[in-house]
């Protein structure tokens, strides 16, 4: 009798074995519906919105203007929308390339490289003034050359700098303008190799103070300055400026539409547009933001596959 019922038992328990083990493989070792496969793909697309922008004005000044833009954003869009500093121009593409960020104010040149290196990227957003954008060349009240309605030729008796080596309008344009101009490289035309500046604040301040005769900033860095009181118009004269060109804008990752659903681009896009505090619309500096597409930055990408900036 004994035998039987130890025969009995082991019987269960092996029944018992089999039944666990086809449970774990038909379900990939969980049960649990919270963790399984349907659970998650039925789980909505979030996360954190991260953007940066080109450092063109002082690094400290654009995080508080947008932080201020990303606390209004995140209101708008009912996700978390973080700014992310960039050390550079470079980086600020690297970023964008890399996925570390999803949207970011670029300039032209940075903008088309940008799109690039990320099929699919979209510029969807511009200041209302870029499609019709300008570069200034000044001079120092002192240096020997006076405004001009054509390309100023004296320009390579001075000491002269351009802004930020990856600006659209602080070397980009003006390079090309240069070359067009005098039929020659800058490095020919100034007898050395160009100077570079790390801001066009910078470059405003190299030449009120001296440092530099003349260099080349955008109009609106010069004209926000001028307005504000930080540039003297009377110490760092406007002696010509460009043609015009397009140049900022915010362009937008594909994987927006991935991370937070399909359509998202087109929300981002509408809620930058109606952006109408003067205060946030600082950090650009613009009076207001205006739809964008890649096809509007067509001159900036043929310049820059022109002189090398685009492989």
């Amino acid at each position: 009798m004994n035998a039987i019922c130890r025969a009995t038992r082991l019987l269960a328990l092996l029944a018992l074995a089999v039944t666990f083990g086809c449970d774990d493989k038909s379900t990939g070792g969980s049960s649990s519906p919270a963790t399984g496969p349907t659970a998650a793909s039925s789980r909505p697309a979030g996360g954190v919105l991260r953007f940066s922008a080109i450092p063109d004005q002082n690094s400290t000044e654009l995080k508080e203007k947008f932080d201020a833009l990303a606390s209004h954003m995140s209101q708008k869009l009912g996700v978390k929308v973080q700014y992310v500093p960039a050390t550079d121009y470079k980086a600020s593409v690297e970023m964008f390339k890399n996925g570390d960020i999803q949207l970011a104010w670029f300039g032209g040149l940075t903008s088309v490289q940008a799109r690039q290196a990320v099929p699919g990227a979209r510029a969807i957003a511009q200041g209302d003034t870029d499609p019709r954008f300008v570069s200034y060349f000044v001079a120092n009240k002192d240096a020997p050359i006076q405004p001009s309605a054509s390309f100023p030729m004296d320009l390579n008796k001075l000491s002269f700098t351009f802004g930020p080596a990856s600006s659209t309008s602080g070397r980009l344009m003006p390079e090309y303008y240069i070359r067009k101009n005098t039929g020659k490289s800058p490095a020919e035309f100034f007898g050395r190799e160009p100077s570079f500046s790390e801001g066009h604040d910078k470059t405003l301040e190299l030449v009120e103070a001296g440092k530099v005769q003349a260099g080349v900033v955008n109009f609106e860095g010069y004209d926000k300055r001028v307005a504000d009181a930080k540039t003297d118009p009377k110490v760092v004269r406007v002696i010509w400026k460009t043609p015009q060109f397009a140049d900022y804008n915010f362009t937008a990752h594909p994987d927006l539409d991935k991370q937070f659903g399909a359509g998202f681009i087109d929300k981002l896009q509408a809620a930058l547009v109606a952006v109408d505090d003067p205060k946030l619309l600082s950090a650009f500096p613009r009076k207001k933001l205006i739809p964008a597409k890649n096809e509007d930055y067509a001159q900036i990408e043929q310049v820059a596959k022109e002189l090398g900036f685009l492989r």
